[in-house]
């Protein structure tokens, strides 16, 4: 599946969804994502179930703001709605694949349970 470009007018839509959505915020000007887009990519391709979105730092500012990036690329794992995981710097393919199979491993109940106390 090709990614998405997340925007402030979309972004709401696509993340409170059911499901994983794992998006990178990035921008061109950024070496490490530069290096981490490929890695992003390809995941993307093997991954059909995932969204993998893609917010642009410097044309979505406000997001950014929102989710207190503060370094990019920044890689940040949503499921059913939950920010599961969120964390900077550009993830070896090894290491974003074991990301996606710990998010796919949650207990979601466990997760909201966790979160209301």
């Amino acid at each position: 599946m090709a990614t998405v470009t997340l925007t402030t007018d979309n972004f709401d839509e696509v993340a409170q969804g059911d499901g994983i959505v794992l998006v990178d915020f990035w921008a061109e000007w950024c070496g490490p994502c530069k290096r981490f887009a490929p890695v992003f990519e390809k995941s993307a391709g093997k991954h059909d179930d995932i969204v993998f979105g893609k917010v642009d730092t410097e044309a979505q500012p406000e997001l950014s703001e929102r989710f207190g990036i503060a370094s990019i690329p920044t890689l940040m794992a949503i499921r059913d709605g939950v920010i599961v995981f969120a964390e900077p710097g550009a993830l070896p393919e090894s290491v974003l694949e074991n990301v996606i199979e710990q998010v796919r491993a949650l207990d979601m109940e466990d997760v909201r349970r966790r979160a209301e106390s």
